[in-house]
């Protein structure tokens, strides 16, 4: 076993990574967790949801969308304080005040409350998925981060396998529970549950390595270095280190558009993947359709496979490489999810194309993190989750709307497969600039 002696900022020893990472990454997996499954809620009971309130697609993807508005607006903001008042008070801040709101969104009684409803829950949530990639460069140098992002973004496919056997539940037995209609039940649960990881976040997540009481002192300065070191060679290569440059950089908003591209094909699978089961098998989904559930859970189940199998191939190709293979499946499992006429062909198509988006998300975040630092890393990284929010908003909608106008999903998908294809050429060419000018692998 190596001894804490031979930790230094240059070779630190694995266990010490293991430590690090059994102790840090699930633990904001867990918030991460509360917040995929409150955002994706809304997908999973749109169906009986749009029959108590009567709302057609359109307003369900309305409604899903209006998350993002405050999302979008308060993303940047929220990142600067996370920097500032350290992640274990701002993150847990972030999920009272979402828990909250979700819970009292069991009260809505018209399309108009619940707009409100989601609109307000994105302004509570807003910066909790950027400030968690903030957070992640305080700890883990560029070698390591290809394995943390994997297994922090191995939490999204474990949030929709825990959301839907949940929501599932819920929608069955939740009045029998709670008085209430299940949809009904399952937003009170799902903030109540939010308000609990919050405090575990409050007692238990340190700011950073210098912070942690399971650390030695060797080993904090081994990382604190390591890291310092990085930032040092970063600014040398004239990488932006100030919000003004982040800003105002144009390779920081390519890559906004990029993950915008990459969002866009996710969104709408997460909130509509239970209707789209549930119209391939019976021509029309039924209110509360319990099995469309439960199959949306099967290309969850399938990504996290697949995630895990790249990551062990992943940190021995350059960022880009990694992201846009991946991301080029999830568009070819689009396009054939639109051929397919029965739940046989369509799953596997979605299972592809949910299996390549996941995958290639955590990879995609070890780009900006090649020319970002300081408070340019913070505003740059809530800049393009922020502007990837609008197709939070535009994915759900758009998505919703073309299926009220066609009667089916299938231009819908190949819409989004459009998009994703255009985002990954900015990729290509954008992100390879940036791996060339500041350094290939992170």
């Amino acid at each position: 076993m190596t001894s804490t002696a031979e930790i230094t900022p240059d070779t630190i020893a694995p266990r010490t990574w293991r430590k690090v990472g059994t102790r840090i990454i699930p633990l904001i997996g867990v918030a991460y967790v509360a917040s995929y499954i409150d955002r994706a809620n809304v997908g999973y009971i749109a169906e009986p949801m749009s029959h108590d309130l009567g709302l057609d697609s359109g307003q369900i993807g309305l409604a899903a969308g209006l998350f993002f508005v405050g999302y979008v607006l308060v993303e940047v903001p929220s990142n600067m304080m996370l920097k500032r008042f350290g992640a274990r008070r701002w993150i847990a801040r972030i999920m009272i005040t979402w828990g909250a709101v979700t819970a009292a969104t069991a009260a809505v009684n018209s399309a108009v409350t619940l707009y409100l409803a989601r609109l307000l829950l994105g302004f509570a949530e807003a910066g909790l998925a950027a400030g968690i990639l903030l957070y992640l460069t305080f700890w883990f140098p560029r070698r390591q981060r290809s394995w943390a992002l994997s297994g922090f973004f191995l939490m999204t496919p474990v949030s929709s396998i825990i959301g839907a056997p949940l929501a599932a539940a819920l929608i069955t037995w939740g009045r029998d529970l709670f008085g209430i209609a299940g949809w009904r039940a399952l937003f009170l649960v799902e903030g109540v549950l939010t308000i609990g990881v919050s405090l575990l976040i409050l007692a238990f997540l340190p700011a950073r390595p210098r912070d942690a009481r399971w650390l030695d002192d060797r080993e904090k300065a081994a990382i604190e270095e390591t890291l310092a070191a990085e930032a040092a060679e970063q600014r040398a290569h004239g990488a932006p280190s100030g919000l003004g440059q982040a800003l105002t950089s144009g390779r920081v908003w390519a890559m906004a558009l990029a993950w915008s591209a990459l969002a866009f094909g996710l969104y709408p699978l997460a909130f509509f993947l239970p209707t789209m089961i549930s119209s391939i098998r019976h021509g029309t989904g039924g209110a509360g359709d319990v099995d469309g559930v439960l199959l949306s859970a099967i290309p969850y189940a399938v990504a996290i496979l697949t995630l895990l199998v790249w990551a062990r191939f992943a940190g021995r190709m350059t960022a880009v490489t990694a992201t846009a293979v991946p991301m080029s499946l999830g568009a070819t499992g689009l396009i054939l999810a639109t051929f397919a006429k029965s739940g046989v062909l369509f799953v596997p198509a979605v299972c592809l194309s949910v299996a390549g988006l996941m995958t290639a998300m955590p990879q995609f975040w070890r780009i900006p993190a090649i020319g970002l630092t300081g408070a340019a890393a913070a505003s740059g990284i809530a800049l393009i989750n922020s502007v990837s929010n609008l197709s939070g908003f535009a994915g759900p909608y758009l998505t919703g709307s073309i299926e009220d106008a066609t009667g089916s999903f299938t231009y819908a998908l190949l819409t989004i497969a459009i998009i994703m294809i255009i985002g990954i050429g900015v990729l290509l060419t954008a992100g390879r600039r940036m791996e060339r000018l500041y350094g290939g692998r992170s």
